[in-house]
């Protein structure tokens, strides 16, 4: 259940605790939409919910977009509207304000652009603030490599600075996996009509180059978008549900 929404400037933080004692473990909820807008339900409340069945507390945290106006008409030509590094700093700020809860590990769920969120958290926010562990679902990861998804890098960089090679380089998780610190769990689908496939791939072949500790699994059919809805996916693809829940009692044994 939401017991209380915290909202400063254009960020909503959304608390869901389960019943019972209090959860070790939380999560902070990043859901997608390509920096553009967000899928606040199906890969947000929806998420959430899942997870207090599962006994875990859950942050859902609706960060800075560039929205449908800016992203429709080009707006950021003439002002700054939301761009990077606002996304990050409401993240950090969301981590700050839940490890002050008393948790014993908080990690980072994203989903397709909020995967590249949490993976940005990982890699360059300090260790003490980043979260303990990250899942990138159908991630975003790159901004520099040729499946690029334009719409994700224009809405995280703004009209100006999405063509410029050095900034977007600097923001290619792939290129930054050496400063992960923490385990990760990705997963995407074969068959993304969205994300190309080859972004978690990407991200997956960094993390063993440089000896991550990381759990990937690639599923033949599954689509994009479906966040933790039976409905939305493939039967095998919605057993990433199942397979997460034992990863992360793998990781805290």
């Amino acid at each position: 259940m939401i017991l209380f929404t915290l909202q400063a400037g254009s960020q909503t933080l959304l608390e869901f605790l389960p019943a019972g004692p209090k959860p070790e473990t939380a999560i902070i909820v990043c859901p997608g939409g390509s920096y553009c807008w967000l899928s606040k339900k199906t890969e947000g409340t929806q998420v959430a919910e899942w997870l207090n069945h599962n006994g875990i507390a859950a942050y859902v945290l609706f960060y800075p977009t560039a929205g449908w106006a800016a992203y429709a008409w080009h707006t950021r030509l003439f002002y700054r509207g939301r761009q990077y590094p606002d996304q990050l700093n409401a993240l950090k700020d969301a981590l700050n304000r839940v490890r002050m809860k008393g948790y014993r590990r908080i990690g980072a769920m994203g989903f397709s652009a909020g995967g590249h969120l949490v993976l940005s958290a990982a890699a360059f926010l300090p260790d003490r603030i980043a979260p303990d562990f990250v899942v990138p679902i159908y991630p975003v990861i790159t901004m520099s490599a040729s499946c690029v998804h334009r719409r994700s890098r224009r809405g995280l960089l703004g009209e100006y600075r999405w063509r410029r090679k050095t900034i977007c380089d600097s923001l290619s998780m792939e290129l930054h996996a050496d400063k992960i610190n923490c385990p990760v769990f990705m997963i995407n689908c074969k068959d993304d009509p969205i994300v190309p496939a080859h972004h978690a791939e990407l991200m997956d072949s960094a993390l063993t180059v440089n000896r991550k500790p990381h759990y990937y699994h690639q599923y033949l059919t599954g689509r994009h978008g479906f966040g933790t809805d039976e409905h939305k996916t493939s039967k095998e693809a919605i057993g990433w549900k199942a397979q997460f829940l034992l990863w992360l009692r793998g990781i805290i044994d």
